[in-house]
């Protein structure tokens, strides 16, 4: 039985894969890596793959119906796992925290972004985990979605690599201990 559904949220395709808004692909993509998951898969308009994160089976998807239609690929994802909203943990960008932060987060609103408004809207509920990577700067950009449809400066690839470590711990706790023990490790 599935206990978790964990979804990293960003776009499908080469011209995406190493933008801002695509880091919940790439924390999907190291947590498959770290926890030796099963082949990606296409099922429920999304790339699936299952996992065992600490012997606790999850599965990881990364929804292929771009950022703002994210909300129909889980509805079908939870739908097929027989989850509720309260088992998914959903792994997404965040232009209003700073570069290289991880929070987590048990519910909330959207809070502007586009494909969590999505999930929100399509499942009927704010009951979601959520593991938030910092994507933003000192100054906000005057073009948002100019912004987070840009990759990373080559500069930052070390820290880059370490939010998106980071990030695929917090899952792991949210998994293995609970979310509230993840959100006192990674919001401290």
């Amino acid at each position: 039985m599935v206990r978790r559904l964990v979804v990293g949220l960003g776009n499908p395709g080469a011209r995406y894969a190493t933008t801002r808004h695509n880091v919940g692909f790439m924390v999907a993509d190291e947590l498959a890596c770290v926890s030796k998951a099963g082949p990606w898969t296409i099922r429920c308009r999304s790339m699936v793959c299952d996992a065992m994160i600490d012997g606790r089976a999850v599965v990881l998807a990364k929804p292929l119906t771009y950022m703002n239609l994210s909300g129909h690929a889980v509805q079908l994802l939870l739908e097929e796992c027989g989850c509720a909203p309260p088992a998914l943990i959903l792994i997404l960008d965040d232009l209003n925290l700073p570069f290289g932060r991880v929070r987590v987060r048990r519910r909330g609103s959207a809070g502007g972004h586009h494909g969590l408004e999505s999930v929100i809207d399509t499942i009927g509920s704010e009951e979601i985990i959520r593991v938030r990577l910092g994507i933003g700067e000192e100054e906000a950009p005057a073009d948002k979605a100019g912004f987070v449809l840009s990759g990373f400066p080559a500069a930052s690839g070390q820290e880059l690599a370490e939010m998106i470590r980071r990030a695929a711990e917090a899952v792991r706790i949210i998994v293995c201990e609970g979310v509230d023990r993840a959100m006192s490790v990674c919001n401290a």
